[in-house]
């Protein structure tokens, strides 16, 4: 299994990565990176899963934080996870989110995303 991640390289120019399961089979950082991409989606932006996404430009104009679709977001995806708690950043400028993901194989990761 694969999917795609845009990663910002030294000189500031945003690239194309794919991510892939290891050659166990292991797809963590696949769900992980499939979990940021659409929390930064625009509701109904894909194409292909119309399901994906949340509506964050709605927000900074109603300012109206969208937390009930990264609550939404979050059900979604925590099959795919031991652990997984997405909560709001208080006093950000833009919707910043707090990521506490346990992978099934142990594996711990935390940060915070920007929609």
């Amino acid at each position: 299994m694969r999917t795609w991640g845009r990663v910002t390289d030294e000189n500031g120019n945003k690239k194309w990565v794919e991510v892939s399961s290891d050659d166990n089979g292991d797809f963590s950082y696949g769900w992980l990176t499939t979990l940021i991409q659409t929390l930064k989606l625009g509701l109904g932006e894909s194409p292909f899963y119309v399901q994906y996404g949340i509506p964050a430009q709605q927000s900074i104009v109603t300012q109206i934080y969208p937390d009930y679709y990264v609550n939404m977001t979050q059900q979604q995806f925590a099959g795919f996870f031991a652990s997984l708690s997405i909560a709001r950043v208080g006093g950000a400028v833009s919707p910043t989110y707090d990521i506490q993901a346990v992978f099934l194989n142990g594996v711990t990761f935390r940060g915070e995303i920007a929609v």
